[in-house]
Formats: structure tokens, sequence, C-alpha cells
């Protein structure tokens, strides 16, 4: 069953009802790298959006986004903005990225003040690391 059919706007699924849609170990991976080396919580929001619609979890830091992760089953997409500010450094980036995100990144257009919206299918280890690296462009990790 698709996830927006399992939980509709007024059926908020909790961590662990999320967690077992997906089914993936990256899940935890990317969930410690943002609660650890961010110290943010996330929020959960409902979107009708037709690109993605249903339960996301969104991460944010003072105010900034962070990313968007949209469960899905046995995997999830993380939507990462690289900023204006951002992308010279994503661009010096690109090479040390795996094939796959650097080629999102080549198809995904730059969309004036509002950046490049990276839709990043999270499915191994190689393109959680890119998740990871990208999310770092937006905010350096918090110093304990």
């Amino acid at each position: 069953m698709e996830w927006a059919e399992l939980y509709g706007p007024d059926r908020q699924p909790d961590a662990d009802e999320i967690a077992r849609y997906i089914d993936s170990p990256l899940w935890d991976r990317i969930n410690r790298f943002l609660g650890d080396g961010y110290g943010v919580q996330p929020t959960y929001s409902y979107s009708g959006c037709s690109a993605q619609p249903g339960w996301n979890v969104k991460y944010q830091r003072s105010g900034r986004s962070l990313c968007t992760l949209y469960p899905m089953p046995g995997h999830f997409i993380a939507l990462v903005v690289v900023g204006r500010k951002e992308e010279p450094e994503a661009e010096l980036l690109r090479p040390m990225l795996s094939p796959y995100t650097r080629e999102l990144m080549e198809r995904t257009p730059l969309l004036g003040a509002m950046g490049r919206w990276l839709m990043i299918a999270v499915t191994d280890e190689a393109i959680l690391e890119d998740t990871e690296r990208l999310i770092r462009l937006r905010r350096k990790i918090k110093v304990a």
C-alpha cells in the first residue's frame, strides 16, 4: 500500500511506523547524523503535493532547512536544497560524489535564487554519504 494511503492527513505516523515502512538501516543513520551532528529533532508534516504526497520528516536548524525526508518502501528520498551560496562548493564536491548523485546534480536545474532542489533517492551507503556531504554544505556540523 502507498505511503499516502496508509497515513492520510488525519493519521500522523510515529517514528517507529516510519522506520518500519522504510525498513532500511540507512534511515537510522541519517536520523542519527542529523540529531547528533546538528542537535535537532525532526518535525512531521503532511503534504498534498502531487510530486510526493504524504507525511514527510523535516529537519531545520536556526530556521534554515537542512533537509526533508520522504519515506518510501525500502528507502527514502532526501530533499536537499543547494542554495546559490553553496553552489560553488557543491561544484567542487561533485567529482567526489557517486555517479548517481553526480548525474542528479547535472540534470537538476539551478532555479535562480531558489538554488538547486535535489530529490535524492537514498538507496545505498554511497548515496547516503553524498547526502550528508550536501547537507554539510547547507550548515556546518555543530561543535560539541
